[in-house]
C-alpha cells in the first residue's frame, strides 16, 4: 500500500468541542423555535431534549468508528471501509453536499442579520464571508480553529447571559396548558428540530488532524452534545416563558425577541450579535469539515487526484477547500436553499443510519485490526435504536425532498459506475462478514493492512528492533495436539537455517534449557529461549497450537509459544525481547485474541500492534 501524506495533527480537545458545537448552534436556535412552537406549544424545550437523545446513538457510533479509523473524510471513510466504495461514494458525496449546503444557509443567515445594520444584499455579504473563510482555512486549520474557539466561546457566554437574566423573567402561566397538542406532538416535533444536532458528528471528518483522537474525539463530542443540548433546552425554555405565544409563533428571530422583553433594545442587539456569531461559527465549522471529504475521496480515486494535494506551505487541502467554497458560493447565488437544506437534512439522517450500521458490520466482521479506542456502550441495541429512530425521522420528510434525494443518489451511483468502479478495487468489512458467515474466501488482506497502518499512525507506534524481527519471523500455526518434544523438533527445524546451526544441536539446547527450569511462565504460555554458539545471531518464532502442547509437569496445555534463540553478544536484546513478550502476554484477553486470530498474519499483527514500551535504540 502506497504511503499516504497525512494531514498534520493540530487540534486539541477544546478545538474538537468548538468545531462540533459551532456546527450545531445556528438556525436550530435562532430561527427554528418559532416554527417548532406551532407544532407542540410550551413543551417545546422537551422536544429539543428528546432530539438530543435521538442523536446519541449516532454520536456513540461515530465516536467508536472515528477512534478506530481517524482519517480525513470521517463518515465517508468508515462507510467505504465497512460497506464498500459504492456506498462510500454515496456517503462521501452526500456528506460533502449536505455540509456545504448547511454552510451556505448559515452564511445567508449572517447576511440576513447584517442587512439590518448595513446596506448590502445578503447574498453578496454571504459570498464575501465565504471567501474570507476559504482563505482562512487555506492558511491553516489551526488558524481557522482559533477563530472557531473565539466564536463559540463568545456565543456560549452571551447565551449564558440570556439564560441567567431571562430565567427570572419567565412567566410560568405561559406553560399552561403544557402539552396542548398531545404527547405525540412532542416526539414529532423532536424529529422536526433534530437537524439542530446535525453538525455533532462532523468533527469526524477532521479526525486525522486531531491530537490523541482516541480520547479527544469521543470526549469532545460528549461535551458538545451535553453543552449544546443544555443551552438549547434552557434558551428555548426562557424564550417560551417570556414571549407571548402569538408573538413566538410568528417570530423569525425568537431569541432576539425574547431578549427584548427583559433586556430591552440592548438585549435584542446582543442576541442579534449572538445569532451572527452562531451562523458564522456554523459556516466556518462546515467549511472545515466539508473540505476534508474531497481529499479523502481523492485518496481513494473516487475524485480526481488534484483534490488530495496539500499546500506546500500551509499543509492544508487547498484544492478541496477551494472546491467547497466555490460550491457554497454557487448555492448562495443560484439555488433554492430552503428546499436544499431539507434535502441536506435527509442525507444527514441517512448518514446517521449508515454510521450505526457500520459499527455492527465492523464488529461482526471479526477483523482483528478493528481496534477502536472508544467502544459504544450497549452494543448492538444502541445502534438498532439509532437506525429505527432514523427511519422514523425520514418518514417526516416531504415528497419534493424525497425526489431530489433519489435524484442525487442516482447521480452518485452513476458516478461510481462510470468513474470509480473501473479504477478502484477495494476490500471492505461486509465482505469479511459474508466470508465469516459462508466460510468462503472472498476477502483480501487490504483492509486488515490499512487498519494496521492506521493504528500505527494513531498510536504513534515507532518500530523498534523487536517489531522488525517479528515482522519477518517464522510463524507456526498448528492444529493438532503435540508433546513438548514434538514441538521442539518442529521449532528446531525452523530455526536451523537462520541460525546456521544443526537442528539436532538446537533441539538439544532446548531440551537442556527445559531441564534447568520450565519455560512455561503462566498457564497457556511458554517462552523457550536458548543461547547458541554462532556470532551475531538472533531469531524468533511465534507459535500457536490450537490442540495444545503438553509440557512436563504442567497441568494445562500450552497454546502460545514464543521461541527466542540468540548468540551471547545478543544477551541485552534477548532480555528486552523477553520483557516485551511478557508485557504483551499480560494484556487483557490476550489468550482469547491469540486463539481467535484467523491466520498467521493475524498472529503477527497481535504482536506488532500491541501496547508496550518500545526501545528505539539497539
Amino acid at each position: 500500500m502506497a504511503k499516504q501524506k497525512y494531514l498534520q495533527k493540530r487540534l486539541g480537545l477544546y478545538d474538537v468541542f468548538c468545531i462540533a458545537s459551532g456546527a450545531m448552534i445556528s438556525s436550530g436556535l435562532f430561527i427554528l423555535p418559532g416554527l417548532a412552537y406551532l407544532r407542540t406549544g410550551p413543551s417545546l424545550f422537551l422536544s429539543y431534549i428528546f432530539a438530543g437523545v435521538l442523536a446519541v446513538p449516532a454520536m456513540l457510533s461515530n465516536a467508536e468508528l472515528t477512534t478506530a479509523m481517524p482519517r480525513a473524510g470521517g463518515d465517508y471513510f468508515f462507510i467505504s471501509r465497512s460497506m464498500g466504495q459504492a456506498m462510500g461514494t454515496l456517503g462521501g458525496l452526500s456528506s460533502w453536499f449536505s455540509l456545504s449546503l448547511k454552510s451556505a444557509f448559515a452564511l445567508m443567515g449572517v447576511g440576513a442579520y447584517a442587512a439590518l445594520v448595513i446596506e448590502c444584499p445578503m447574498n453578496i455579504f454571504a459570498g464575501i464571508l465565504c471567501v474570507i473563510f476559504v482563505v482562512l482555512n487555506i492558511c491553516g486549520l489551526k488558524e481557522a480553529s482559533f477563530v472557531q474557539r473565539i466564536l463559540v466561546t463568545t456565543l456560549f457566554i452571551i447565551l449564558g447571559i440570556y439564560v441567567i437574566k431571562g430565567v427570572h423573567a419567565v412567566d410560568i402561566k405561559r406553560f399552561i396548558p403544557f402539552i396542548p397538542f398531545g404527547t405525540a406532538a412532542v416526539f414529532q416535533t423532536a424529529g422536526f428540530v433534530f437537524i439542530s444536532y446535525g453538525g455533532l458528528t462532523k468533527i469526524a471528518s477532521v479526525a486525522e488532524e486531531v491530537k490523541n483522537p482516541g480520547r479527544n474525539i469521543p470526549l469532545g463530542m460528549i461535551m458538545s452534545i451535553f453543552a449544546v443540548g443544555l443551552f438549547y433546552a434552557l434558551a428555548v425554555f426562557v424564550t417560551t416563558g417570556v414571549l407571548d405565544p402569538e408573538s413566538l409563533k410568528t417570530s423569525e428571530i425568537p431569541i432576539s425577541a425574547g431578549a427584548a422583553v427583559f433586556m430591552e433594545k440592548p438585549g435584542m442587539i446582543l442576541m442579534a450579535v449572538a445569532a451572527m456569531l452562531a451562523f458564522v461559527s456554523t459556516a466556518n465549522a462546515g467549511i472545515i469539515s466539508a473540505s476534508r471529504y474531497p481529499i479523502a475521496m481523492a485518496r481513494d480515486r473516487i475524485l480526481p487526484h488534484l483534490f488530495k494535494k496539500t499546500h506546500d506551505r500551509f499543509y492544508t487541502p487547498h484544492n478541496s477547500i477551494i472546491l467547497t467554497g466555490a460550491f457554497i458560493i454557487v448555492a448562495i447565488f443560484l439555488l433554492d436553499l430552503m428546499l436544499l437544506v431539507e434535502v441536506a437534512s435527509t442525507f444527514l439522517i441517512i448518514l446517521f443510519f449508515l454510521a450505526n450500521l457500520a459499527v455492527i458490520i465492523m464488529r461482526e466482521s471479526g477483523i482483528q485490526n478493528y481496534q477502536p479506542k472508544f467502544r459504544s456502550p450497549l452494543y448492538p441495541w444502541i445502534q438498532i435504536i439509532g437506525m429505527i429512530s432514523s427511519v422514523f425521522l425520514l418518514v417526516e420528510m416531504g415528497l419534493s425532498t424525497y425526489v431530489i434525494t433519489m435524484l442525487f443518489i442516482a447521480a452518485s451511483l452513476i458516478w461510481y459506475m462510470v468513474y470509480v468502479r473501473p479504477r478502484v478495487k477495494s476490500d471492505f468489512a461486509l465482505v469479511h462478514l459474508i466470508k465469516r458467515i459462508t466460510a468462503k474466501e472472498l476477502s483480501s488482506s487490504f483492509l486488515t493492512r490499512e487498519l494496521m497502518e492506521i493504528i500505527r499512525e494513531r498510536d504513534n507506534i515507532v518500530e523498534d528492533r523487536f517489531d522488525k524481527m517479528v515482522s519477518r519471523c517464522k510463524i507456526l500455526d498448528i492444529d493438532s495436539p503435540l508433546t513438548m518434544n514434538d514441538f521442539f523438533r518442529i521449532a528446531s527445524e525452523s530455526l536451523s537455517p537462520e541460525l546456521e546451526t544443526d537442528a539436532d544441536k538446537i533441539y538439544g539446547l532446548m531440551i537442556a534449557r527445559e531441564r534447568q527450569t520450565s519455560t512455561v511462565i503462566r498457564p497457556g504460555l511458554a517462552i523457550p529461549h536458548i543461547i547458541v554458539e554462532k556470532n551475531n545471531k538472533f531469531s524468533i518464532i511465534l507459535a500457536r497450537c490450537k490442540g495444545g502442547i503438553q509440557f512436563p509437569k504442567e497441568a494445562e496445555r500450552v497454546h502460545a509459544v514464543f521461541v527466542l534463540a540468540g548468540s551471547k553478544e545478543e544477551r541485552n536484546f534477548h532480555l528486552r525481547a523477553l520483557a516485551a513478550i511478557a508485557e504483551i502476554a499480560q494484556a487483557k484477553n490476550f489468550d482469547k485474541i491469540w486463539m481467535g486470530a484467523r491466520n498467521k498474519e493475524a498472529l503477527r499483527d497481535i504482536i506488532l500492534l500491541s501496547e508496550r514500551r518500545r526501545f528505539t535504540s539497539k
